[in-house]
């Protein structure tokens, strides 16, 4: 059974180029042009991965992704943007997205984030913890940090962390890997099935949002940048 897309964009010949892409893909294709419909969509016909711009007339995308949240809805969202401040990027991420594509972007690209979100939505598989973090099935528990991966919920201490589903993915990659310097290659090939390559901002984007949520005044830092290599998480 082909996995299905609800793809919303206003403008008429990305969103019919982008619908036909898909379908050649092999993906089942709904698609609207705008976010009270691609609302009344999602309510009546629950989608594998929604595709949604976040500048729409009425209501716009990131509104549309808060709506689902509060409602409990996770299915996974991509969201398409124009705008390349990080700050709106981080707007996209904290309503409730799971990634983003910055316009005019490369199909291939949609693809590829599109097969890591559903990947990840159907359990993906990280590196077993090594051998001295060894601790219960879907339990990570390492410098202060717990994750249950089964229920997909954080902690900090007794704070439960907030998290999009990459944010957690990411998270857990790096706690699995405690004390490895994970280089930027290896994270994007975990975490979104292809390489971005080195201009791309995406990794930085969600470690920098990342440690916003993990960070606690007094508390050593979790997640330490190794300049020129990658990312480790440890507490110094």
């Amino acid at each position: 059974m082909p996995q299905t897309v609800l793809l919303a964009e206003d403008d008429r010949a990305i969103r019919h180029a982008l619908e036909r892409a898909l379908t050649l893909e092999g993906y089942e294709v709904t698609a609207v042009a705008d976010g009270v419909e691609a609302l009344a969509q999602a309510h009546r016909a629950q989608p594998d991965v929604l595709v949604l711009d976040v500048m729409m007339p009425g209501i716009d995308g990131l509104q549309v992704c808060r709506v689902l949240r509060a409602e409990g809805d996770r299915t996974p969202i991509l969201m398409l943007t124009a705008l390349v401040e990080t700050a709106d990027r981080i707007a996209g991420l904290d309503a409730g997205a799971d990634d983003y594509v910055v316009k005019p972007f490369d199909v291939e690209e949609v693809f590829a984030r599109l097969r890591a979100l559903l990947r990840r939505s159907n359990g993906a598989v990280y590196d077993a913890p090594k051998d001295d973090q060894k601790i219960p099935t879907g339990q990570v528990s390492v410098a202060g940090l717990r994750m249950d991966v089964q229920a997909r919920r954080a902690w900090r201490g007794t704070r439960e962390l907030e998290l999009t589903r990459t944010e957690f993915d990411l998270l857990e990659l790096l706690a699995r890997n405690a004390g490895i310097v994970l280089d930027h290659a290896t994270i994007y090939d975990r975490i979104w099935g292809y390489d971005f390559g080195p201009g791309s901002k995406n990794l930085a984007v969600y470690v920098g949002y990342l440690r916003r949520k993990l960070d606690e005044p007094g508390a050593p830092a979790l997640i330490h940048t190794v300049r020129g290599v990658g990312y480790v998480l440890r507490e110094d």
